[in-house]
């Protein structure tokens, strides 16, 4: 190892480095979290031991190796999670080769950008909480390695770091205020950065929103203006389904609209949506949605759609009618799609369903009385409703209906609808969430992923698409009350969705108010966000040239007084070390001695010794002394008294 880098300063290196790759190496294959402890631990061995650093031609096969490992595990090097593994795993590499304060650096300088890609995975305020403290320590482990002559204590160091940090925060406000914003982010991302979002699918299949219920993440966020609705008119729109193959419900072709058409309005609401990024194109609303907000479009079964997937968080102001009538004019090709069913065969037939359809439609005439008829069937009969239904074979609707007795929404939602068009009456089932939860510190509504739901609408002659919520007759707690009322004990359900946990709920409520500013005001300073920011301050509109300007000023300023505050400190700064030197010089030149501008201490005390052979003895000490303190690692307050004694004794 070479003498100039410390096995202080290699340890900053390793502490730092493991710092900004602990959250990725949670989140990488096992293989790459593996060999970077392996190869940490073996560089501190190395260190500790003073041994010899591997040769080169091994760093260079682990290279290749690695290189191959990700290709092998990703099917690429391209893209967010494959480029991030190979970051991680190279820098890893290359502290197997740090032979100069020069590496050191370069190691230094790969910690920072490393930070930057953890915010591809988590932009939360722990994660910058984190970060930042991460930043802290790979600065501190700067200025180590800057002052490898120097034993400084790690309080220093860190001290040090900290006021680089703290004064750096002006400049980073100022950035962050003015520098105009673009729409979306400055680079486009590679389609595995949208991975492992949660949310609803564009298919439905029995038991996939009873899968979504065990997740507690935030779907969206709420803002209304003025009176709250009841729980039981918050059904947030989602993907509607026209197509069942026996198994799965499809969307089928959306055909857009561009506006929605309603023959009678009641109950208006208005409110803001803060909409988590989900990778698909739907965004929600109550229903009914009567606007459009910028850059989405309608579609023909009036959901409001983004041209662009949401990948992003995203927020937006609708309105929407709560009392509706719609679709009276819905044409007969609309009709035939909301008729459809799978083959009469023995697989996904569901011959008896469609039996008891039948004999409802033999005994009675009116589509709007069959309706009722089979939510009867659902309230007066023993169905259950459970998060843990059993498994369903191939006539999934009929073991439902006659056998188990037990489901989720999907279940009854899809067993409804089936019934329906096998009645001959046209329906489709529609999914998305029902209600929310008030977060009272903020005064704002949570919808999450446990308030995943699905239920129908039935097309009917005289009253048009009529919204139909089956699982309402089963149970009706779960429409009016929530998820935690109605399903058993043992059923799973995340713990910040039930209800006995109240005390870590109103923890979660304070957190999550907390993450709602982070959003609105840091992550969600998007263009629209700062024109809105600095029209309110006091900038007449705000366009990219007056930010530009005002963005180059603001940093001229604070660079100005930084410079000013620098400047007033050293004029006011007085070295004991060098006002003592000084003071030595002038009591030479007094006596003709005069030390040159270009002249050293210690070449000073060379020439003196020469000219003044009587006193070369004691100009020697006081000189290297001098030296000692003022550019060696002497620091002891006795020193500095022994060298302002020795000057004051000194006779020329």
């Amino acid at each position: 190892m070479p003498n100039n880098l410390s096995f202080k300063n290699i340890s900053w290196l390793l502490g730092s480095i493991t710092m900004v790759l602990a959250p990725h190496l949670l989140r990488l294959p096992p293989w790459v979290s593996l060999l970077c402890v392996a190869v940490v631990m073996w560089r501190l061995y190395i260190a500790w031991h003073s041994l010899h650093l591997p040769p080169r031609w091994l760093l260079l096969m682990l290279s290749f190796i690695v290189v191959g490992g990700t290709f092998l595990t990703y099917g690429t090097i391209l893209g967010r999670d494959s480029g991030v593994t190979l970051l991680v795993l190279l820098t890893a590499m290359k502290l197997m080769e740090i032979y100069s304060q020069r590496d050191a650096m370069i190691v230094v300088f790969l910690g920072y950008f490393i930070v930057i890609t953890n915010f591809l995975y988590s932009q939360t305020i722990l994660t910058a909480l984190y970060m930042l403290l991460a930043v802290l320590v790979i600065t501190a482990t700067l200025i180590g390695l800057n002052h490898i002559s120097e034993r400084q204590k790690t309080i220093v160091q860190i001290r040090f770091a900290s006021v680089l940090l703290v004064q750096s925060i002006p400049l980073m406000l100022i950035l962050f205020v003015f520098f105009p914003r673009v729409q979306g982010p400055l680079w486009g991302l590679p389609q595995d950065a949208y991975s492992g979002i949660s949310g609803l699918s564009n298919t439905m299949t029995p038991g996939s929103i009873s899968q979504l219920i065990l997740s507690d993440e935030v779907a969206f966020r709420v803002n209304f203006e003025g009176v709250i609705p009841k729980p039981d008119q918050l059904y947030w729109r989602g993907p509607v389904f026209w197509y069942f193959n026996g198994k799965d419900w499809l969307p089928g072709k959306k055909t857009p609209r561009g506006f929605f058409k309603y023959e009678r309005l009641e109950n208006r609401v208005q409110y803001t949506v803060t909409l988590e990024p989900h990778n698909n194109h739907w965004l929600f609303a109550l229903d009914m949605p009567a606007m459009l907000p910028p850059e989405s479009t309608g579609s023909n079964d009036y959901q409001v759609l983004s041209r662009t997937p949401v990948r992003s968080r995203m927020r937006y102001k609708m309105t929407s009618y709560l009392s509706y009538t719609v679709g009276l004019d819905a044409d007969e090709k609309e009709l035939y799609r909301a008729l459809q069913l799978p083959p009469d065969t023995n697989i996904g037939g569901n011959k008896r369903a469609r039996a008891l359809a039948a004999s409802w439609r033999q005994d009675i005439d009116s589509d709007e009385a069959i309706m009722r008829k089979a939510l009867s069937m659902f309230r007066n009969q023993k169905f259950y409703y459970t998060l843990l239904p059993p498994l369903l074979g191939d006539n999934q609707v009929d073991e439902f209906l006659f056998d188990t007795l037990q489901g989720f929404c999907e279940h009854y939602s899809s067993s409804f609808v089936f019934l329906m068009r096998s009645a001959g009456v046209p329906a489709r089932v529609v999914t998305g969430y029902l209600g929310g939860e008030i977060n009272l510190i903020g005064n704002y509504m949570i919808v999450r992923q446990s308030d995943a739901h699905a239920w129908a609408e039935v097309w009917l002659k005289d009253r048009g698409w009529v919204r139909v919520d089956p699982t309402a007759s089963v149970s009706p707690e779960r429409i009016n009350s929530g998820i935690a009322t109605v399903v058993s004990y043992f059923d799973q359900l995340p713990m910040m969705v039930r209800t006995e946990f109240e005390w870590l709920r109103s923890m979660r409520m304070s957190m999550d108010a907390i993450t709602n500013s982070w959003n609105q005001w840091i992550l969600g300073y998007n263009p629209k966000r700062q024109v809105e920011f600095l029209s309110r301050v006091g900038m007449k509109a705000p366009d990219w040239t007056s930010m530009t300007i005002a963005l180059i000023t603001g940093t001229g300023i604070l660079m100005l007084i930084l410079v000013a505050t620098m400047l007033l400190q050293l004029r006011n700064h007085t070295d004991p070390v060098q006002v003592a030197y000084l003071k030595f010089c002038d009591k030479l030149a007094k006596k003709g001695i005069l030390r040159k501008p270009y002249e050293g201490a210690r070449d000073y005390a060379k020439r003196l010794a020469g000219l003044r052979p009587d006193i070369s003895q004691t100009t020697n000490a006081i000189s290297e002394l001098y030296i000692a303190l003022r550019y060696g690692t002497l620091e002891k307050k006795e020193a500095v008294q022994e060298l302002q004694r020795r000057v004051v004794e000194f006779r020329a």
